[in-house]
């Protein structure tokens, strides 16, 4: 199984058969800012299923490593993966990201075990690695060790330069 980088839109994931689309959320129920920003341009019930798990609607635990999975296609399931504590706030500097690499290699726990129960591969953005304020460097080990190591292939999605002044929709978190 491989880990591989391509040039593209995360939220249009490549290949055939059912794919599990993974991001990270943060643990207060904001939505708002980075990659999910072009999720829900392209499908509106991550978000709104997101809200009702943070308004603690669904019975399942919102809390730090939990993922919820989102079907939004016949071939497409979107991971919301709590892997962040709160939020970057401008008011508020601090030297700690909000981004929390143990909650991300809990949650990856969790998605690998979905992507088995359903013979998905998995397609992400550089997660935790934008808005969260995570190191890719530190996180990369994470994904190989809990997906790409126990026999899943993984696709990271990076938008591809901006050219004319168009910007693509989505990709980079």
């Amino acid at each position: 199984m491989s880990l591989s980088y391509v040039s593209g839109d995360a939220t249009q994931p490549s290949g055939e058969g059912p794919k599990l689309l993974v991001h990270v959320c943060n643990d207060i129920g904001a939505w708002g800012r980075g990659f999910v920003l072009a999720l829900s341009r392209c499908s509106r019930e991550p978000e709104r299923a997101y809200k009702r798990w943070a308004a603690r609607e669904t019975g399942q635990p919102f809390a730090l490593g939990e993922v919820q999975f989102v079907s939004v296609a016949p071939d497409l399931t979107v991971a919301n993966l709590i892997g962040q504590h709160d939020i970057a706030r401008k008011n508020r500097p601090t030297d700690v990201p909000p981004v929390r690499y143990e909650a991300i290699r809990a949650g990856l726990v969790r998605v690998r075990e979905e992507a088995r129960r359903v013979g998905a591969s998995v397609h992400m953005p550089r997660i935790g690695a934008g808005v969260a304020g995570g190191d890719w460097t530190l996180i990369e080990p994470i994904v190989l060790e809990e997906l790409v190591a126990h026999g899943l292939d993984v696709t990271v999605y990076d938008l591809p330069p901006v050219t004319a002044g168009v910007a693509p929709a989505g990709g980079g978190k």
